[in-house]
């Protein structure tokens, strides 16, 4: 009789679920993958680390009532055994998949899960690190939901001959220090964004399946629904300090807005064969998930960015022109390369600060901050 192998999916702890990732990195190698996550530029996924005694110090008092509601979900744990594959998964014909299309979606794999395990890192870093049990509870959690993420992309990626060496990138990818503040806007706004991301794909494949062309997007429904719960507890986070959503702060959060979004713009736009699969357009894409993020902010920041406005798109598109520039100058190398990857950079920083300064929407902020998802 054989006994179920062990699964990512199935663990309760994010210890558990690491040492059987590492189980599985001990029985496969592959370089390319592992190497791809390791990059560190502008666009890829970053590893934080920042003040945890400072988080550890955070009271939750003020919020509690959506606190513990908040816990009691996660602790239910509706997607224990979810990220796994089952009969739903098809078979893929790697082989025999486009080159360019299998090239955008394995650095779309690649870039997925070095996302979900930078958060694991950093939230599991913060359990280790601290005594307030509100607050290592809740990222004892959200490491517990981002391994098991991570450890399905991985499962994904072994079927194309590939995976990310997650015990390795834990050791060797270079960690940036941010401040608790930024950490709150930065992650925040990456579930959330996660979230609609994931929610608009997984709509527009219901209603259009023939162009569902790999099985993961069917699980995309319950993984988003992992990112909004994160979202809300880094928004409760924010609520117990006032000081964190007003005065010079909300500078700030209009930069983090900007960058979160035109870093999301320029990634996509460098993956046109992976859209014209999946059958949507790339601005068309963009502007959905920067609707839904909008709307769903306004729970906790008190602007939202003009995406209406013409110098939006205009200045979206101008800054993936440089950042593509910037890429063929690096390629090219030499004294002719530098000059164009210096011009490049002026031109993306010039599209950016064009961006930051086209006028924030304000509207009052409601005194109930915790939200569902609704999309």
């Amino acid at each position: 009789m054989n006994m179920q192998s062990k699964h990512t999916a199935d663990a309760t702890t994010v210890e558990e679920g690491l040492a059987i990732a590492a189980e599985q990195d001990a029985i496969y190698d592959d370089e390319m993958a592992t190497e791809t996550a390791m990059q560190n530029t502008l666009l890829t996924p970053r590893f934080y680390t920042t003040d945890f005694d400072e988080l550890d110090a955070i009271d939750v008092s003020s919020v509690r009532e959506d606190w513990d509601g908040l816990i009691a979900q996660m602790l239910s744990d509706p997607n224990k055994g979810h990220f796994k594959k089952n009969e739903d998964w098809d078979q893929i014909d790697w082989d025999g998949m486009d080159p360019q299309l299998k090239k955008e979606f394995i650095d779309f794999l690649i870039s997925s899960c070095t996302a979900e395990f930078s958060g694991c890192v950093l939230y599991k870093e913060m359990k280790r690190r601290g005594n307030n049990k509100d607050i290592t509870q809740l990222f004892q959690l959200m490491a517990r939901d981002e391994a098991r993420h991570a450890g399905f992309i991985n499962d994904a990626l072994r079927e194309a001959g590939l995976r990310v060496n997650l015990g390795f990138l834990t050791q060797k990818k270079k960690y940036t220090y941010f401040r608790p503040k930024f950490i709150y806007y930065a992650t925040y706004l990456s579930e959330k964004i996660g979230y609609a991301r994931y929610i608009t794909i997984f709509r527009h494949l219901q209603a259009n399946p023939e162009h569902r062309f790999h099985p993961i997007f069917k699980w995309f429904e319950e993984w988003c629904n992992d990112e909004f719960s994160h979202g809300e507890a880094f928004a409760l986070l924010m609520k117990t300090d006032p000081k964190l959503t007003s005065g010079v702060n909300v500078l700030w959060i209009k930069f983090f807005l900007t960058a979160v979004y035109a870093t999301m713009f320029v990634r996509d736009h460098q993956r046109p064969a992976f859209h014209e699969a999946l059958g949507v357009d790339p601005d068309w894409y963009a502007h959905a998930v920067f609707e839904k993020t909008s709307e769903l902010s306004k729970q906790i920041f008190p602007i939202t960015l003009d995406i209406d406005d013409p110098r939006w798109l205009k200045n979206c598109r101008a800054l993936y022109r440089a950042n593509a520039d910037i890429a063929k100058a690096k390629e090219r190398g030499g004294i002719a390369g530098k000059i164009a990857q210096l011009w490049g950079s002026l031109r993306a920083g010039r599209a950016f600060v064009a961006l930051y300064f086209i006028p924030a929407k304000k509207h009052q902020v409601p005194t109930k901050t915790r939200l569902e998802p609704c999309y």
